[in-house]
């Protein structure tokens, strides 16, 4: 029986003669499966006309198998999904629009503009919508990765649907159809020669309806192409107009990140002709809502802007209270632009953020303010835990370093010689490391000199071991200088070397050595903790 069967469906599905489909038709409508499949397979194989119009019609009634089998081979169906898009019964029409999106028939692309323009078409606002959602799917395979399965390349296909929707756009005005001019711009490049000379002719009978989808639309492909001006060299001014009015939450986002951090140089030329921006000023919940990227990007847009300064300032005031790490970390950079008691209130408020990053953005500003009290509250700062301030303060005070001291040593006074080596002994992180090579110089004056560096930078501890070296120097005067500058450091180590050196040879280096134990003495006495032979 089933031999039997598949003997009649290969022959009708091979005969030439027409009489079969009228066979086959009907047997669409089996009790049985085997015979109801069978003869969709064999229409689609026959690639009748007739046939196909028949499996269109049923679209809104097939189950999954006939589904899997249409699926194999949809392209068969092109022509009935054309006239049945174009036919006026509603559920013909209905069961096209529905297979030429299943089936992504991109080339009927014109047929659906055809349908959707015809003003005494009944299924003219169906048709309108299927080519909308055509054209979501293209941008869909166009903004995905390309998928080398299919032969078919998603940028040839924009190209050959592009030129109907430019010559549907140009005709606008006639149908009025508003899924035409977004199926347009969901497509269309920034570089589109229509697309700019409407944007650059504000009497063009498009340009109203083309701005109020760039302004109000929220598809990907219109923000893509919103957001694409920016790069754009030779940009109209109409869509710089479109950038700054958008204030839905979407566009920001896609905005702000695209700016960044550091803008490309295209991008920073375009937002310097930007006087206005209208969320920045008037939605203060949508600036919070960002993100730490996103507020970023805000602040780089406000500033690089040609907005008011004082408005651009009030946003600034108002991340630093209220922003994000990322908010609050630009705001503080970007507050280097302001002077003035305000901005210097604001400068002494960041000091006390949680965040390490803005702390250091507000003391890179402190010096340049003029702010009183700015160098104690510098050096205060290298305290701080975090090294990013630590840097900072190193930045601020980038004078106040070794080479520079030691080049000035000789001329400072006792009392400028102890401050500012105590500066330079927390600022220049390599104050130890360039003294401990002084200490150990071939000059006897650059060793002597470098000793009593030592003993004004507080550092002694620090180079005790180079210190006592120099306790064996072959010059008396420097063994004599090394043992006055261990008096203040109470070791186990510094009490024996002193206790040795008292037997020197030299009775000045003998008289030194005795100072210092007796210095020792007293400092272990208030501390409690004393070292030495007779401890």
């Amino acid at each position: 029986m089933i031999q039997g069967l598949e003997t009649t469906l290969r022959l009708l599905t091979q005969t030439k003669n027409e009489a079969a489909v009228g066979i086959l038709i009907p047997a669409l409508d089996s009790a049985r499966v085997e015979i109801q499949e069978g003869a969709l397979r064999a229409l689609l194989d026959r690639h009748s006309d007739a046939g196909s119009r028949e499996i269109v019609r049923r679209l809104h009634q097939i189950n999954q198998r006939w589904e899997a089998i249409i699926d194999e081979k949809h392209g068969r169906l092109t022509r009935a999904l054309r006239d049945a898009v174009l036919a006026t019964e509603p559920q013909l029409c209905a069961n096209g629009c529905r297979g030429v999106l299943w089936f992504r028939e991109y080339d009927l692309l014109p047929a659906l503009i055809t349908a959707a323009e015809d003003e005494s078409n009944p299924n003219r606002e169906l048709a309108a919508t299927t080519l909308l959602k055509l054209a979501e799917l293209l941008y869909e395979e166009l903004a995905a990765p390309r998928d080398y399965r299919n032969r078919r390349d998603p940028q040839l296909v924009r190209q050959h649907v592009l030129g109907n929707l430019e010559q549907a756009v140009r005709r606008f005005p006639k149908h009025r159809v508003g899924a035409v001019m977004e199926a347009f711009l969901l497509l269309v490049h920034r570089d589109n020669l229509v697309l700019k000379q409407i944007l650059m002719d504000p009497l063009d009978p498009c340009y109203r309806p083309l701005v109020d989808v760039l302004t109000h639309g929220t598809r990907g492909g219109v923000l893509r192409l919103v957001l694409s001006f920016l790069d754009d060299s030779h940009v109209p001014s109409s869509a710089i107009t479109i950038l700054t009015h958008r204030t839905d939450s979407r566009f920001v986002e896609c905005l702000v990140k695209k700016i960044g951090a550091e803008p490309s140089p295209a991008i920073s030329a375009n937002l310097k002709r930007i006087d206005n921006v209208a969320w920045l000023q008037s939605e203060p919940a949508l600036l919070e809502r960002l993100d730490d990227a996103g507020q970023f990007g805000a602040v780089q847009l406000a500033v690089r802007s040609g907005m008011n300064r004082r408005a651009v300032y009030k946003m600034i005031e108002f991340l630093l209270r209220r922003g994000n790490d990322g908010g609050r970390k630009a705001a503080s950079a970007a507050l280097e632009q302001f002077s003035g008691s305000e901005a210097n209130s604001l400068c002494l408020r960041a000091l006390d953020d949680p965040c390490p990053e803005v702390q250091a953005n507000a003391l890179r500003q402190l010096r340049t303010r003029g702010i009183p009290g700015a160098l104690t509250r510098l050096v205060d700062m290298m305290e701080s835990p975090y090294e990013v301030v630590r840097q900072a303060v190193r930045e601020s005070l980038a004078e106040f370093n070794f080479k520079r001291f030691l080049a000035a040593f000789d001329m400072l006074d006792e009392e400028v010689r102890r401050s500012t080596g105590s500066m330079v002994r927390k600022i220049d992180p390599e104050a130890a490391a360039q003294l401990c090579e002084e200490l150990a110089a071939k000059s006897r004056t650059r060793r002597l000199r470098a000793i009593n560096v030592a003993v004004a930078m507080g550092a002694v501890a620090e180079v005790q071991d180079q210190l006592l070296d120099r306790l064996r120097d072959e010059d008396h005067v420097v063994r004599a200088e090394a043992a006055r500058a261990l008096g203040s450091c109470n070791t186990p180590a510094v009490w024996q070397a002193l206790a040795d050196a008292c037997g020197d040879r030299s009775v000045v280096v003998q008289e030194a050595a005795e100072e210092s134990l007796v210095q020792l003495q007293t400092l272990a006495a208030g501390s409690g903790r004393r070292w030495g032979r007779n401890a």
